[in-house]
């Protein structure tokens, strides 16, 4: 029960027994920084990007209206070892999967959220939140917010440019449990929130982008690079004589452009995300010195890259020190399936919180392990300083078949790791016959997108790559690194 001030100050012992710990209605001054690419956005109309979203979800409120609405009791205090808190799960805009170093916090100011600045851009773990309290979801999703005002609050869940906001009611010096999925997951739509801007190039060995419906972005956010969705669609290596090509349009018989159109359009730094889904060859026809050189420069300015299996010639073929990242060969396919890889957890705290989600999410029943089927072994070496080990195999056949870059990278060996700005991912790991060796997804260019596509449940190994894809649209640390609540400015 709150106490009045005319309450405190009729019976002193009342006073002894309350001031002691108080219920946080105004919590600590904050203000968002002059730096314009806070991890939360800019100053801006609400009409920006970003800024006049919706929260779905119900009794949620557009992302422009209402605000912080607190207890009006400035002196509202809580008995000694009691406060207020928030907990709860955040989850993937599906809401099946937990996701783990997930920002959440409450504003620290009324009305619409700040818009993200648009484009490509550097996003740091270091930089602040615009909140009156904020906390970090673990490897199991959940996060406990301390510090909350009492009453109607403004909750916002966000990872990277992933964000959206819905409105609680918080009852004080308590903990209150959010237990519905639909509060704290991701957005699904741009109607409900905010979503990372993504470039995806169709593959005919593999399909990212049933992936990202299955994580549970709506169809309607795909579209061309001229629909306005959220995924702009393309089809990659079309040009390469006598080679087969992924899904090159919708349902409806609108036509995917081609992936040289994204570097050719002087667009790709409108993205925040590239993703290469695997054709199958090496699309000499898209990574030209050109485009490679294009792409290097996108992922030294902030942008992040999902390079899937033959994509690796991005790398290989680059003329920058990013290409002494990894040494690659195309080796034989691996008849050995399941493959079983351990999962990379010495002196790597992000690693062993792979772990532990992996296990926690059923993807593995064996903590630090992982099995996968159609495994590929395209990477012979990693240089220390310039790439992070996440999947490995010590005993034949050998390899690394997932790590990330950060970018820019150390350009001699021996050089100490730059403060990375973007992120590239690489992985051997296929969503294509990932379930048993069997191909439920797939993407072709008989098959119109997204015709090719299931809705059922994901493969252990499908899960392994959603952590991936949302690790990678993350704010950008030193990766061995430990993850840590981002700062408020008080």
């Amino acid at each position: 029960m709150k106490l009045r001030p005319a309450l405190l100050l009729a019976s002193s012992v009342a006073l002894a027994l309350f001031v002691a710990v108080a219920c946080s209605v105004g919590g600590a001054e904050v203000r968002l920084g002059a730096n314009p690419n806070t991890r939360a956005g800019v100053g801006g109309n609400a009409d920006e990007a970003g800024g006049g979203n919706q929260s779905g979800g119900a009794g949620a409120r557009p992302n422009g209206g209402g605000g912080l609405s607190v207890d009006p009791d400035p002196n509202a205090v809580c008995p000694a070892g009691q406060e207020t808190t928030v907990s709860g799960t955040v989850y993937d805009p599906a809401g099946n999967l937990p996701l783990y170093n997930a920002v959440v916090y409450v504003p620290n100011a009324p009305g619409a959220l700040p818009p993200f600045p648009p484009g490509v851009a550097c996003e740091l773990c270091t930089d602040p939140v615009p909140a009156k309290t904020v906390a970090l979801s673990g490897a199991d999703g959940r996060f406990l917010l301390k510090d909350v005002p009492a009453g109607k609050v403004d909750l916002v869940v966000q990872l990277g440019k992933w964000r959206r906001k819905q409105t609680i009611t918080v009852k004080p010096c308590q903990d209150n449990a959010l237990t519905e999925r639909d509060s704290t997951r991701l957005p699904r739509t741009q109607l409900e929130g905010d979503i990372p801007k993504i470039a995806l190039s169709t593959g005919h060995s593999d399909a990212l982008e049933c992936l990202l419906r299955k994580i549970g972005l709506a169809d309607s956010e795909f579209t061309t690079d001229e629909g306005g969705g959220r995924v702009s669609m393309f089809v990659g290596c079309e040009g390469d004589d006598g080679k087969n090509f992924g899904a090159n349009e919708f349902a409806d018989g609108t036509a995917f452009p081609s992936t040289n159109q994204l570097f050719d359009s002087g667009k790709l730094n409108d993205y925040d995300v590239v993703v290469f889904s695997c054709e199958g060859h090496k699309c000499d026809t898209i990574q030209t010195p050109a485009n490679v050189a294009k792409l290097v420069e996108f992922e030294n300015k902030g942008g992040r890259v999902f390079l899937d299996h033959d994509h690796y010639n991005w790398l290989n073929r680059a003329n920058a020190p990013i290409e002494s990242a990894a040494q690659f060969d195309s080796g034989p396919d691996i008849e050995q399936s399941p493959l079983k890889t351990k999962i990379n957890t010495k002196n790597f705290p992000k690693g062993a919180a792979f772990a532990q989600w992996l296990r926690n999410v059923g993807a593995s029943t064996t903590l630090g392990e992982l099995d996968i089927y159609a495994a590929k072994t395209s990477v012979v070496s990693l240089s220390p300083n310039r790439a992070q080990s996440w999947i490995y195999r010590d005993e034949a056949p050998t390899g690394f078949f997932y790590f990330t870059i950060g970018t820019p990278v150390a350009v001699k060996d021996d050089d100490p790791i730059p403060e990375a700005c973007g992120r590239v991912v690489f992985t051997d790991l296929h969503v294509s016959k990932s379930d048993g060796g069997e191909a439920k997804d797939f993407s072709d260019e008989e098959t119109p997108f997204p015709e090719g596509c299931t809705n059922g449940a994901l493969s252990p190994q499908e899960k392994a790559l959603e952590f991936m894809l949302f690790d990678l649209s993350s704010c950008v640390q030193q990766e061995a690194s430990t993850p840590t609540t981002p700062p408020i400015l008080k």
